[in-house]
């Protein structure tokens, strides 16, 4: 049996184009899954790896739609090697028990780390850069939506609109009225409090 098997990192991202390399390879079944990368937690490869037998055949697309890791990837390709399961990751080609697999695998997968610890570095770099030089610069999404335009929405929804006439009428989701609305009312509130306090 030809295995494939296809992950993203979030649920934004989508598997589309791996699927396609997959079937396009002629894969008897497919397992996929979206997970994050810091998260251990994969149970559609758990379960792939508990149904495969000896000769058959993993199809990943990348190395590191395989394993988060250089150890968490020697560690079950290890356990693959053991029960005669081969590995084709597509840009790479067939890892199999033989020295020369071993040796591929090691080699790639160690580069495949390092090159996520280096986009880790550089993130934490320019955020660092930014702190220091840009007293503006704050972590997260930015706003989309200005804190002026949210309060006119406030002021229409105190005058009596739902929320989703002030949705439709500023293409603001009602999601995001409702929490940017929430922050809002806090504020008041602790203003309020603030005051009576010095009174």
């Amino acid at each position: 049996m030809k295995y494939g098997y296809a992950r993203v990192s979030t649920e934004s991202q989508s598997l589309s184009t791996q699927l396609q390399l997959l079937e396009q390879v002629g894969v008897d079944r497919i397992f996929q899954e979206k997970y994050t990368g810091t998260t251990t937690h994969r149970p559609e490869f758990a379960r792939l790896l508990a149904i495969v037998q000896p000769n058959d055949v993993i199809i990943v697309t990348k190395l590191d739609r395989f394993a988060r890791n250089t150890g968490e990837a020697l560690q079950v390709i290890q356990q693959l090697f053991e029960n005669q399961v081969k590995i084709n990751i597509l840009n790479m080609g067939i890892i199999d028990d033989t020295p020369v697999g071993r040796l591929i695998f090691t080699v790639f997968s160690a580069f495949a780390q390092f090159e996520r610890d280096m986009i880790v570095t550089r993130t934490q770099e320019g955020k660092s850069y930014a702190r220091r030089h840009n007293p503006e610069y704050r972590e997260g999404r930015p706003k989309i939506y200005s804190d002026q335009k949210i309060q006119q929405a406030y002021e229409l929804h105190q005058e009596g609109l739902s929320y989703r006439e002030l949705s439709q009428r500023t293409g603001i989701s009602i999601s995001t009225l409702r929490r940017r609305f929430a922050k809002l009312n806090t504020a008041e509130k602790w203003n309020r409090s603030a005051v009576g306090k010095n009174n």
